[in-house]
């Protein structure tokens, strides 16, 4: 019954494991449907010559043209008087990915600004405040243009290895140097040519990077060679900056917390007097959102590395006039974007200087008015709105009203029509008021009685645009002021609190004159108590519809407000429901009459569980269609509502990816990418969505889990962690091993290891949970980071049991080739021994195999460590790799003869005390070099058989951890031969070191005798021994998965690699005649 639960857990996790990779592959392969527009554009580049002494020669650098027309490349040289701006980009990107960028850049300078479309804008917060003192220039035409630089980094995959990273900064650092140097030589050239300056040369580059370029670029700002103050705006686009995209190589991860520690000290103050370093340095970032397969977001953010006085991250799903999620590669081209990017770097250009603006504060609010959307935050906060907020009437809280008048800007005086010209007034006496033309009419609410039993916030959603089409004033009651303003002075003008929001596709006119769909919103307008504190009354004033003679009407136009209670339309979704939601749905009804607003909670993020949201219109208060029983069918609950139900809106915000916007929501799935359940997560891991839904109509929505989403979401977010996890799941394996060698039982294989280490309760959770407590506990000493202790308990646990499955496909997958090979070469070799043997005999007669016969360990380590230390760290873990491959081949093929009770000697010396084996010598080794296939144990009194196989389980145990080693390193070594013809350059110090530690971690623990480091002093019969060491190096691991930095499993492997040599030296030396190899307790079998 033990057999069949053993396999049935081993099943179980394996099962869970493909499952997982599976939906998440499917959903990977899915088309995705962006909604970028492409851009078009006529590029020429400029080769920019480099000077001399140039030690990256490999690399150029080039300018960037826009026009069909050919040009002299010198002359155009001459006439470089613009901003300097540097695209870098990313991994495996030319440098001719800069053209979108460039040629919207050139269009926007030549038709200058685009017009104010009067919408509410972002305004700068600073440490919460509000920054409303700083004043942006506006200007109808742009002052100088941008020069758009490039560098070609021959498409080099930056990504995978951290010296071509230190390449490309050093590189980046002399291209910013030849840019400046490049506009003086062109200043002096048009000087001597005659030509008048009058304008002072640029003394900054700006930067913007795509994907590691961004990194690369904030390097490159504090390299020590960079002149002071040559780079002043950083501008990323989906570039990870927390740590690399895949933390495989230690050189790599190291590579990146220098620079983002020296990015930390550059912000600091040093002393009372001086001034930050980085204090004037300004880096924006811009991610792709949930499309962006390759960087998640987390990766992208800002925090931690650079101060909210000096950047952020936006997400180009809340950028304004954007509004669209993207992959890693469309952001460079995404029409949309790229516009509003040209804009952004233009208006940052100072019209008296023409060049950038010089204050950091007045450079972040430009980028804040122009990238971020004007959604205040505390829109979507109700929950914590409601705890704040009083409950009681409106007019109570007035206090002495209408004295102090609200600052908000008014319409601007260009516009043409007024609020006097407007027809006959309307006074709604209902909480919601509709609008479903362009009348020309103003309403009136009373906010006292429209505002009571608790209905303290009014919000409308329209598609008519602020002060051209819509314009909303707050009134206060007469009589009730002290002021000696008359009335009309005392009205406030609120419709620049109109916020943009991006709207569906609108409904085509089928006809002039026919009546459309209700068309979707195109802006929110929001009021709270505060806001409307002190008044009596609210006026929606709708502009007269536009006549131009011989075109059709405009088409349809919509305004939906209401006042609504914020308690009401509240729905909360526990872990428990969402996760019934994934094999049951339950419809939820929402009658006519509701609350314009939904406010629906998820106790879990949508970045861990997005969800699938259906809305089916069931109702518009239409009785009667007016048709024929035989020809009305289902049209009232279809057609005829979509005339007059506006499409839903919903509206989330999360803390790490900000605002997500998603119109026409019919039926779509709702996600956002957050990066819930981890260590370092901040902030809090519900999902606030707000559902804006016409109050006439009543719908049937369901709510459930998208299963192939979550699977997507999770191997996206956490395949990092399992890596690391499955460092740990080998090592407690490994550690299982040695135990039983210490307790003189048959050493298990390394299936049967991982299979009893998820035996629930001991194993399982001695091993799972602590490194999860001590995780906690180091997260309680740094309160900024404590994580939700459920999520991130189940995540881990699940990432921990997915590792174990992969580890478990990666052990059968070598067992079963290791068998076949075995069986094969067996069956060989016992029909064709003689003729082999007669071959083999003269091969292994040449001098340099007799040595490497006499000793394979020492020639494997110090082949292994030529390789690690001047070729590339992957081929001598490879070296390490093989060696383990022909042992364990060995083993088996012995173990084979010895079953089948063929014990002769062949030409590999199978059987007893063979002498012509290429890896056994006739005298015992000591030290580092050991007998790849025999036991010295002195007192191992078992068969032949039962000791090879125990090498085999014990050097597949080795192979295991090595191969995942080596599987680290792999993309390295991708990286290093596609630039193998441009040089070789010694591999980082920091790689070599630690790769050499986990060489003479398989060389010197080749052996399961090997099992004793040390005694403890003063402690009798107490000895610190191998399978301790591998359950601490085990958990420190499992705490490198956590922190989803996997390549620090290199550091405990390194460290055991060290102690074993470390100690195996002291033992060769203090051995005098008696063998101090680990005995077991008992040496004999029955």
């Amino acid at each position: 019954m033990e057999g069949f639960k053993a396999k049935f857990r081993l099943v179980t996790v394996v099962v869970l494991s493909i499952g997982i990779a599976l939906v998440a592959i499917y959903d990977l392969l899915k088309p995705i449907t962006n909604g970028c527009a492409m851009t078009y554009m006529y590029p020429t580049y400029i080769p920019i010559s480099a000077t001399e002494g140039l030690s990256s020669s490999k690399y150029g650098l080039y300018l960037y043209h826009e026009g069909w027309k050919q040009i002299d490349f010198n002359e155009h040289l001459k006439q470089l008087n613009g901003v300097p701006v540097l695209f870098i980009p990313g991994n495996g990107g030319s440098y001719k990915q800069v053209r979108s960028l460039a040629a919207e850049s050139d269009r926007a300078y030549q038709g200058g600004p685009p017009e104010p479309m009067l919408y509410q804008e972002a305004s700068l917060t600073l440490e919460g405040v509000e920054m409303d003192d700083i004043n942006v220039p506006i200007f109808n035409q742009y002052k100088r243009r941008l020069d758009w630089f490039a560098v070609d980094l021959e498409g080099e995959h930056s990504a995978m290895d951290g010296q071509i990273l230190e390449e490309h900064t050093e590189y980046v650092v002399y291209a910013i140097h030849r840019i400046l140097d490049q506009y003086k030589e062109s200043r002096d050239a048009r000087v001597k040519e005659g030509g008048v300056e009058s304008s002072s040369l640029p003394n900054s580059v700006i930067l913007v990077g795509h994907s590691m370029g961004g990194f690369v670029a904030r390097a490159a700002v504090v390299h020590p060679n960079l002149r002071k103050s040559a780079v002043e705006t950083i501008l990323t686009l989906s570039a990870p900056h927390q740590s690399p995209p895949l933390a495989l190589q230690p050189s790599l991860g190291h590579y990146y917390e220098y620079i983002n520690q020296k990015w930390r000290k550059g912000y600091e103050v040093q002393t009372s007097r001086a001034v930050p370093q980085l204090s004037s340095v300004i880096v924006i970032s811009i991610s792709g959102g949930g499309n962006d397969y390759q960087i998640r977001t987390k990766l992208e953010s800002v925090d931690g590395i650079v101060p909210s006085t000096n950047g952020f991250m936006i997400s180009s799903m809340g950028v304004k006039n954007v509004w669209l999620s993207m992959e890693h590669q469309v952001i460079l081209w995404c029409n949309q974007l790229v516009v509003q990017v040209s804009h952004t770097l233009l208006s940052l250009v100072d019209p008296e200087t023409g060049h950038p603006i010089s204050g950091t504060r007045k450079r972040l609010t430009v980028f804040t008015k122009m990238l971020q959307s004007g959604m205040p935050q505390s829109l979507l906060r109700q929950s914590d709105r409601r705890q704040q907020l009083p409950h009681h009437p409106l007019q109570k809280e007035r206090n002495n009203p209408g004295s102090e008048k609200k600052d908000f800007p008014a319409c601007p005086s260009k516009i043409q029509w007024s609020v006097e010209g407007l027809e006959r007034d309307l006074y709604i006496k209902t909480p919601t008021v509709t609008i479903l033309a362009m009348d020309g009419r103003r309403r009136w609410l009373d906010i006292k009685e429209l505002g009571s039993n608790g209905r303290t916030n009014f919000v409308l959603v329209t598609n008519l645009l602020p002060c051209y089409g819509i314009r909303l004033h707050l009134w206060p009651e007469k009589g009730t002021s002290g002021s000696d303003l008359p009335l009309n002075k005392r009205v406030v003008e609120v419709t620049s609190k109109i916020v943009q929001i991006p709207s569906g596709p609108a409904p085509r006119q089928i006809e002039p004159g026919s009546q459309t769909e209700q068309p979707p919103p195109s802006a929110v307008f929001w009021l709270d108590t505060k806001d409307m504190n002190g008044f009596r009354f609210l006026t929606i004033s709708v502009a007269p519809s536009p006549t131009v003679s011989g075109r059709p009407p405009p088409a349809a136009s919509m305004a939906v407000g209401q006042f609504f209670n914020p308690n009401e339309g509240r729905k909360e979704f526990s872990p428990k429901s969402l996760l019934r939601s994934m094999y049951s749905q339950k419809d939820i009804f929402i009658k006519e009459d509701h609350p314009i607003v939904m406010d629906i909670t998820f106790s879990i993020s949508l970045g861990l569980l997005p969800v699938t949201v259906s809305l089916v219109t069931t109702g518009c208060g239409i009785k009667n269609s007016g048709l024929p029983v035989e020809e009305a069918g289902d049209i009232d609950n279809g057609k005829l509502c979509k005339l007059r139900c506006f499409p839903p809106v919903a509206l989330a915000r999360d803390p790490t990816s900000g605002l997500h916007i998603f119109p026409n929501l019919y039926s779509r799935t709702i996600e956002v990418d957050s990066s819930p359940a981890l260590w370092t997560f901040q902030g809090s891991e519900k999902t606030n969505v707000l559902l804006l839904v016409d109050p006439h109509c009543s719908y049937k929505s369901s709510v459930a889990v998208s299963l192939t989403s979550a699977g997507r979401r999770f191997m996206l977010l956490y395949n990092s962690q399992i890596i690391g996890l499955s460092f740990a799941v080998v090592l407690f394996a490994l550690m299982r091993q040695a135990n039983a060698w210490e307790l003189d039982l048959p050493v298990p294989s390394l299936l049967s290891a991982v299979e009893t280490n998820l035996r629930v309760p001991l194993p399982f959770l001695l091993l799972t949970i602590c490194p999860i407590l001590i995780a906690l506990l180091y997260s309680c000493l740094n309160p900024k980071s404590f994580p939700r202790v459920g999520s991130f308990f189940v995540v881990a646990m699940i990432c921990y049991l997915i590792a174990n499955g992969t580890v478990i496909i990666l052990i059968l997958t070598t067992l079963i080739l290791s068998h076949a090979v075995a069986g094969i070469h067996v069956f060989f070799k016992t029909r064709w021994r003689w003729r082999i043997l007669d071959t083999s005999t003269s091969f292994f007669s040449f001098k340099v195999l007799r040595v490497i016969n006499a000793n394979p360990s020492l020639a494997t380590s110090l082949l292994a460590i030529a390789l690690v230390c001047f070729v590339h760290p992957a081929l001598g873990l490879l070296i390490l790799v093989l060696s383990h491959v022909l042992c364990c081949h060995h083993a088996l093929c012995s173990y084979f003869t010895a079953s089948s009770k063929a014990r002769t000697e062949d030409f590999y010396g199978f059987g007893n005390g063979g002498k012509s084996s290429i890896f056994k010598s006739d005298k015992s080794e000591e030290g580092l070099s050991g007998d790849e296939n025999s036991s010295n144990s002195p007192d191992s009194a078992k068969s032949y058989g039962d000791t090879q196989l125990e090498i085999f389980h014990h050097r597949h145990g080795l192979l295991i951890l090595h191969l995942l080693s080596l599987l680290m390193f792999l993309p390295s070594l991708v990286a290093w031969l596609e630039r193998l013809s441009m040089g070789h350059n010694f591999p980082w110090f920091l790689d070599s070191v630690l790769c050499m530690g986990v060489v003479l971690h398989g060389i010197c623990d080749s052996k399961p005798e090997f099992n004793v480091f040390f005694q403890i002093p003063g402690m009798r019969g107490y000895e610190i021994r191998q399978g301790f060491v591998y359950l601490v190096a085990g958990y420190c691991c499992y705490l490198a998965g956590l922190d989803l930095a996997p390549y620090k499993a290199f550091y405990a492997m390194a460290t055991i690699g060290a102690v074993s040599f470390f100690f195996r030296i002291l033992e060769r030396n203090r051995r005098s005649g008696e063998v101090y190899y680990s005995s077991r307790k008992h040496s004999h079998r029955h």
